[in-house]
């Protein structure tokens, strides 16, 4: 006589339906990081709407006009040719974000995959792999990037390239941490013993996991690039002029602040401000994945 042997219960696993509620909540409730985020929005706003509220070109110079302070016609003043300094903020403000996310996108491109063979592999490659990064980690970031960009020529995509291969090391390094941390855990022996292959387990189950504390450094290091932009450009090492730049900008008032201190101080309050909102909404950012930090 056959013997029915019931099936083992499954236990139901319900998946919270508040979660993302519960995040936003808790990232609501830090007040500097809502505030980082509208700073953002705002950045994003005048990039894409720069060319309805531009009030003059960016390039048109009128010498006659030359180093006006602040009026109701140009309400940020005007620079040594007469340019309107709000309309060149405005500008500017495009290409600054563009080249901060491309940077660190470059970063995450070639490092997170770096990263994550040399943590899963191990052995003679994770060590080769590892010496490379810790030879990039050993120069100032800056300085390599201005080495690199002053071998290659000043320009937009050059700054990109150079201060992109900087951030590269960090985003590797990052990665193999968490990497060495999620591959021992039970799920990803399971996907081994049922004959998943190493490419599947490595970018379908343990970078999905691993990927809280990368979205968190990249998220920080929009800043860093935006000020890593700039940083170059004022050294003559970004788009050449007249392309408006935050960083071209300090650099030509600064030889005039005396004169008209207005050139320099509006950028660099640009500047400043756009840094600190992608710093305070990273941290808000950081709070949401990690509460107990």
């Amino acid at each position: 006589m056959a013997v029915i042997v019931p099936e083992p219960a499954v236990e139901e696993v319900v998946v919270p339906l508040n979660n993302r509620r519960r995040a936003w909540r808790r990232f609501t409730r830090n007040r500097l990081a809502v505030a980082g985020m509208a700073v953002i929005a705002l950045y994003v706003a005048v990039a894409i709407l720069a060319p309805v509220i531009s009030p003059y070109s960016p390039y048109a110079s009128h010498f006659s006009q030359a180093f006006h302070a602040p009026s109701a016609q140009h309400l940020l003043g005007t620079d040594e040719l007469g340019r309107d300094i709000l309309s060149r903020i405005i500008w500017g403000t495009r290409g600054s974000l563009l080249s901060a996310v491309m940077i660190v996108v470059v970063g995450l491109v070639v490092g997170v995959p770096l990263g994550a063979v040399s943590g899963y592999y191990g052995g003679v490659l994770d060590e080769v792999i590892m010496r490379i990064v810790d030879a990039g980690l050993a120069f100032p970031g800056l300085v390599l990037a201005m080495a690199m960009a002053w071998i290659l020529g000043p320009s937009l995509f050059h700054a990109i390239l150079a201060l992109g291969v900087v951030t590269i090391p960090q985003f590797a390094r990052i990665t193999r941490g968490q990497v060495l941390e999620v591959k021992s855990h039970e799920y990803v022996e399971a996907s081994r013993c049922l004959g998943a292959s190493p490419w599947r387990i490595m970018f379908r189950h343990i970078l999905i996991n691993a990927a809280t504390p990368i979205i968190v450094v990249a998220t920080l290091n929009i800043g860093s690039a935006l000020l890593a932009v700039a940083s170059l450009s004022f050294l003559g090492l970004g788009p050449p002029p007249p392309t408006p730049n935050w960083g071209e900008m300090l650099q030509s008032g600064a030889e005039y602040l005396s004169l008209a201190p207005w050139m320099s101080l509006f950028p660099g309050a640009v500047i400043f401000l756009a840094v600190l909102g992608f710093n305070t909404f990273g941290d808000g950012i950081r709070d949401v994945f990690d509460p107990n930090h």
